[in-house]
Order: C-alpha cells, then sequence, then structure tokens
C-alpha cells in the first residue's frame, strides 16, 4: 500500500498557486473551472481546500490554512535547495540539519508556504 496523496489548507489561491508552483515545482491541474486545487509534484499529489470550497467528507478537526508539516525529497545535495529557496525569496528557518526519512539519513531544510505551513526538504544524496 502506497500513499495517494494528501490535502492541504489554503486561505488564498493565487498566492499558493505560485508558491507551489513555482518553489516546489508543483504541475497544477485544473478540472472544472476555477483555480488549481491539485497539486503534482513528482508521483505525488497534493489535493488542496480553500476559499469557496465545501469538500465533503473532511476530518473531525478539519485543517486550517498554515496548518501542514510536509516533507519533500530534494533530489540534489542540500546546498542547492537552499540557493533555490532563497532565489525565490523563501527564508530558511533551519538547516542543513540531520534527520531521518523514508531512505534512513538524509539532510534538511526547513521554510514556511505562504500560509504558515512548515515544509522541508531532504536530500539523502
Amino acid at each position: 500500500m502506497r500513499l495517494d496523496h494528501v490535502v492541504i489548507h489554503v486561505s488564498d489561491w493565487e498566492r499558493s498557486n505560485a508558491f507551489y508552483r513555482d518553489v516546489l515545482g508543483a504541475e497544477l491541474v485544473e478540472r472544472g473551472g476555477g483555480p488549481a486545487r491539485h497539486y503534482r509534484i513528482g508521483e505525488q499529489q497534493l489535493n488542496v481546500h480553500g476559499p469557496g470550497t465545501k469538500p465533503h467528507p473532511v476530518a473531525l478537526h478539519e485543517a486550517r490554512p498554515g496548518g501542514a508539516d510536509l516533507c519533500f525529497r530534494w533530489d540534489a545535495p542540500i546546498q542547492d535547495a537552499i540557493e533555490h529557496l532563497r532565489r525565490h525569496g523563501v527564508e530558511v528557518l533551519e538547516g542543513p540539519v540531520e534527520r531521518f526519512g523514508t531512505l534512513g539519513a538524509g539532510t534538511s531544510v526547513y521554510f514556511r508556504d505562504p500560509d504558515g505551513s512548515l515544509l522541508e526538504f531532504i536530500s539523502y544524496g
């Protein structure tokens, strides 16, 4: 079994779509008009709830914008990730630091999306 997708919550479609497209390299998937509500990053997908959506069903305690904590694999040296974030004006909160992920020991950097969700790039190389 594998995880198929994760749901995140955002407060501003335009701002979040630009951030996830430009900083995380997400493919913005639009369905049925309106703003993109799905972000494909490699073989992973984030479904996005935000202004004007009324998803059903939802978790008992529905998440709010800024409530996610997600890690993405960076397939290059972690210093490249730091430079990438700086080019996009994204502040590195912490790192590089040693962490343990799906492939074992790695090196990570932490940053936030526009709503404040904690994001991490981990490099195993």
